[in-house]
């Protein structure tokens, strides 16, 4: 692969697991990392990744139109991977302005630029939540019709329904990309199994919506990462691909593997399941999703490489052996949102 990629968001979860991923994967590719930082960007998720020949980091909101055309100016890119995104349900329950306000515009300004300075291929990083909540049977498909049902999700829907538009439109090459749930080293700790696994490790009770069968499809973000890297060199313009592993699990069912899992790695804790503390569920949760992901795996020949139970263990030892990374997150904003999400019955030290 020989590049110059512009990455948005490249300093969250996913978004920084990415451009480790290029830098193991590749030896000749430019990346400009423009993120705004906000509670969960964290320029410490790529502490060694400050080669200056080969990547630059910016800090900018990708709703400044100004800023975004400076940099796709200078750096000129041939490839646009939109990582950037307000992405948990639940604060986008308590307030929904800036997920309409990042995901939505955030992605015009982004495809103008695209547009105007000549990149030859925009990706969306999108959700299988704008599919809405399945039944116990079926898989969502890339032909399943839009039905999102939280402001997050609403405010995804939009940008790939806009970013669709500009390729009818305006023939602009784009593609989205629609991943089921992502967990591995670095994810914000509000996500249910990086939150598990740091209530294990303190032995404080673990919230859990409703009564907890609530059913995720689970990827490793490694696997994602592959899956991404597939549809820069193979994808089609104009397509979108779901991206799964077919791990369907239960929220509960996560939350107790979890706990056997660091009970065997850390037993002087003596920790069980008696840490789990059912709260009332989450306005709208959606009840399962799964993802169908044929499509990726025939037209690409993309497959995922980790088990559930192989990457959920690698994510485990990586909290453990990470302690500082996860203290510098815990912050008064992450203490205020925590108390305000989860109320009066569960509460952080």
């Amino acid at each position: 692969m020989d590049h110059r990629v512009f990455i948005t968001g490249g300093a969250g979860f996913i978004g920084s697991n990415f451009i480790r991923y290029l830098r193991r994967t590749t030896s000749d590719i430019g990346i400009l990392n423009f993120d705004k930082l906000t509670y969960a960007g964290n320029l410490k998720n790529l502490e060694g990744e400050s080669s200056p020949k080969h990547y630059t980091f910016v800090r900018g909101d990708i709703c400044d139109k100004n800023e975004v055309s400076t940099q796709f100016r200078e750096f000129r890119p041939d490839i646009v991977i939109n990582f950037a995104a307000e992405s948990h349900v639940d604060r986008s329950i308590l307030d929904a302005s800036e997920f309409l306000r990042t995901n939505v515009i955030g992605v015009q300004v982004l495809l103008d630029a695209a547009m105007k300075f000549g990149a030859s291929k925009f990706i969306q990083i999108s959700t299988d939540e704008v599919y809405g909540s399945l039944g116990s049977e079926g898989l969502f498909s890339e032909s399943s019709p839009l039905n999102p049902r939280s402001p997050y999700s609403a405010s995804k829907a939009s940008a790939d329904l806009l970013t669709l538009a500009y390729a009818s439109t305006y023939g602009f090459p784009v593609n989205i990309t629609r991943s089921t749930n992502n967990y591995g080293p670095y994810q914000f700790p509000e996500k249910l199994i990086p939150l598990t696994i740091l209530h294990c490790l303190q032995k404080k009770k673990i919230p859990v919506y409703g009564d907890g069968l609530n059913v995720r499809d689970w990827i490793f973000v490694d696997d994602h990462c592959s899956a991404i890297e597939a549809v820069i060199e193979r994808g089609r313009a104009g397509e979108v691909y779901n991206i799964g592993a077919h791990n369907e699990m239960t929220n509960i069912s996560v939350v107790r593997s979890i706990i056997r899992s660091v009970s065997a790695l850390r037993p002087e804790l003596d920790i069980s399941d008696g840490l789990i503390s059912f709260v009332e569920d989450r306005p709208g949760h959606d009840r399962r999703y799964a993802i169908d992901s044929s499509k990726i795996r025939r037209d690409l020949g993309w497959r995922p490489g980790v088990s559930f139970a192989d990457g959920l263990d690698r994510t485990i030892r990586w909290y453990i052996d990470n302690p500082g990374w996860v203290s510098s997150l815990l912050n008064q904003e992450y203490r205020t949102y925590y108390d305000q999400n989860y109320g009066p019955k569960i509460r952080l030290r």
